[in-house]
């Protein structure tokens, strides 16, 4: 893929899981993406070359940065433009957590909620600032949000984890309402999903399976195609979406 009017999306955190799905599912609809991590380098340049392969050299590129860490939002956005010259979409999906239980008070220290934050809300932030500018030359650029149902439940994997998705839920509606028209701002919010990450979270996919009505946990292609979707969404801004199996219901 060759193609310098394809649309161009930046998707961090994508060498497995839910980032990993909405990387191939973009690529799939002639886009040309940029693939973030880390610390995965070999699995994120063995998806480009999945994708350069299936789609056409050119398709992929991978860039390794950490958005937490101060200046690597800039540097991984101004290497997505140098190599494409352009960026449509951003895609947010970059995230980490800490499995702790509720009642444990003591074990959510201010370290945990300052990790959590970083990643989750700081890093972003630093992310979309950078990438703005491209964003509104897109002429129809848009922003999507990878958050969390425990962001808008009190539910999740520990306390700070869900108040950085509820704080990043809140910080999607105010950037909708302040880079508008030019700019689209939205989230997705999975339930549970099957993800390298969740794999050996057995009591909770139990949970899910047994509460949910659709009665199963989240696959990440579920979420990639509702991530594409806000995408094309040209009259929806400031929505958060849960995609969970109906599990808010209960």
């Amino acid at each position: 893929m060759n193609d310098s009017s394809a649309s161009v999306a930046l998707v961090t955190g994508s060498t497995s899981g839910i980032g990993a799905a909405v990387a191939r599912r973009f690529a799939a609809e002639n886009m040309r993406v940029v693939v973030n991590s880390v610390s995965s380098v070999e699995a994120g340049q063995a998806l480009v070359a999945d994708l350069d392969s299936r789609y056409g050299d050119g398709t992929a590129h991978y860039v390794q940065a950490d958005i937490a860490a101060d200046g690597e939002g800039e540097r991984l956005v101004a290497e997505t433009v140098a190599r494409f010259g352009r960026l449509d979409v951003l895609v947010n999906n970059a995230g980490t957590t800490v499995r702790i239980a509720h009642s444990d008070l003591a074990a959510a220290t201010p370290d945990v909620f300052r990790r959590l934050y970083d990643v989750n809300v700081v890093g972003p932030w630093q992310v979309t600032v950078a990438a703005m500018p491209h964003l509104r030359e897109s002429g129809d650029g848009c922003v999507v949000n990878v958050t969390s149902l425990a962001g808008i439940r009190p539910t999740g994997s520990s306390i700070p984890y869900a108040v950085s998705k509820a704080a990043f839920n809140h910080l999607t509606l105010l950037l909708a309402n302040t880079v508008g028209p030019e700019v689209r701002v939205n989230a997705v919010a999975p339930g549970l999903v099957d993800t390298p990450w969740t794999e050996d979270w057995h009591d909770i996919r139990a949970g899910v399976q047994a509460m949910a009505p659709l009665r199963r946990s989240g696959q990440p292609d579920d979420i990639a195609e509702v991530v594409l979707a806000a995408v094309r969404a040209k009259y929806a801004t400031g929505q958060v979406w849960a995609v969970d199996g109906g599990v808010g219901l209960r």
